[in-house]
């Protein structure tokens, strides 16, 4: 097995530590100046400085890679994606644009409503082609990790198609893919008179087949006005948590419907979006060391105040970077966009920003252990930046500063 050797790097990167980062522990990072790292078998071997690393050496063959003294920081997790569609609605941004609000949408049958007509009538192998495009896109821009939702089949049978396909993508593609269960993402259309026999249907059909499939992870579910409320939600994420799924929560996105809470309430692995979420349901969610994960571009493209991650940090709360790429609400393929709004627009620290978009967000879907940071014996996952360190994501508006993107040492992009 070739042993790879990285010199002459100046490395940036949290340490994994008995959580998620939090508070003031959210923008401590280590950095090693003339950093140097070993390589074997898709994972990092050891991390140090130079003098240190090479004298793990000994006799063996190795091929050596001179980074020439570049920034270097660990490959971007993206923790909350739903790129698994097959048709873009440009037509409907073009109705956010002249004011008509995306809950409207959503009742008048568009929204999540129309990616499920194009996703129920997709071939599996369109499915599967347009949702490859969509991951190879992420990784140019340096995600090597990334979660994928279901939820736009909402039906047994769609779903489970849905998820098969995120299974195949995480095979076939260079990035790691995590699989959540979303069926509770919106109501459909059959059951748009009776909304409670939709949540039947979750209970006692639709999580119980996923659990028998055995492709995800995390149930995920949106609690917000005219979706699912805090009780219905609750009664879903009862459910799944008893079939042994880890849970997520799109709490408070556009109202203040309590979804925060509930996911202290509930101890779920992180709650999402959080542009409405109240001080309560913060203080909830950091007694409870949920992670919250900000979705700055969607805040953007629905020209809405961000949440509020200084509160968030200030008050204890773990908070994690995503883009939410999705056909609808914010069409984000860059986790460099998403870094430079979370600096720009929510007053986060460039150290803080880089720990939300690579171990915070690897905390959100439970591969902390694997990924995130540079560290012996994690996936060898890491960037090699055109720029001085981190805040060159902040300092390069709209631009791409990765001169190159490794998977497990592997050079991808």
């Amino acid at each position: 097995m070739t042993l790879k050797l990285f010199k002459r790097a100046r490395i940036y990167t949290p340490l994994l530590g008995s959580g998620p980062a939090c508070g003031p522990d959210q923008a401590k990072l280590s950095v090693l100046e003339d950093g140097c790292f070993l390589v074997e078998g898709g994972r990092f071997l050891a991390v140090g400085r130079r003098d240190e690393v090479e004298r793990r050496l000994s006799d063996r063959t190795v091929k050596e890679f001179d980074l020439g003294g570049a920034a270097v920081v660990p490959g971007f997790v993206d923790p909350h994606t739903h790129a698994c569609f097959a048709a873009r609605r440009e037509s409907e941004f073009s109705m956010r644009l002249a004011g008509r609000p995306y809950l409207d949408i959503l009742k008048a049958g568009g929204g999540i409503l129309s990616s499920v007509r194009a996703v129920r009538s997709a071939s599996d192998d369109d499915l599967y082609e347009f949702s490859r495009a969509l991951l190879a896109s992420t990784l140019s821009y340096g995600t090597t990790t990334i979660e994928v939702k279901s939820g736009y089949g909402l039906d047994t049978e769609s779903e489970l198609r849905m998820l098969r396909v995120i299974d195949r993508l995480g095979r076939t593609t260079p990035q790691t893919v995590v699989p959540t269960f979303m069926g509770a993402h919106a109501v459909p259309e059959e059951h748009k008179n009776d909304p409670e026999a939709y949540v039947r249907l979750l209970l006692d059909e639709m999580l119980p087949a996923v659990k028998e499939q055995g492709i995800a992870r995390f149930c995920d579910i949106f609690c917000e006005e005219g979706v699912f409320s805090v009780a219905e939600s609750r009664r879903i994420l009862n459910r799944a948590r008893e079939l042994g799924f880890r849970l997520k929560v799109h709490a408070d996105e556009v109202n203040d419907l309590g979804g925060a809470a509930l996911a202290g309430e509930m101890r779920c692995v992180s709650a999402e979006h959080l542009l409405a979420a109240s001080d309560a349901g913060i203080d909830a969610m950091a007694a409870a060391r949920v992670t919250a994960v900000l979705l700055p571009a969607t805040a953007y493209s629905l020209r809405k105040p961000f949440a509020r991650a200084r509160t968030m940090i200030e008050k204890g709360a773990p908070v994690a970077l995503a883009t939410d790429l999705n056909p609808g609400s914010c069409f984000c393929e860059s986790m460099p966009f998403v870094f430079s709004l979370a600096v720009m627009g929510m007053g986060m620290t460039p150290e803080e920003a880089l720990t939300g978009a690579t171990l915070n967000a690897a905390w959100a879907i439970g591969l902390e252990r694997e990924v995130g940071s540079i560290e012996p014996s994690k996936l060898a996952d890491f960037l090699v930046l055109d720029g001085e360190g981190p805040a060159a994501f902040a300092y390069a508006s709209g631009a791409r500063p990765i001169t190159s993107v490794w998977k497990e040492g592997e050079r991808v992009a």
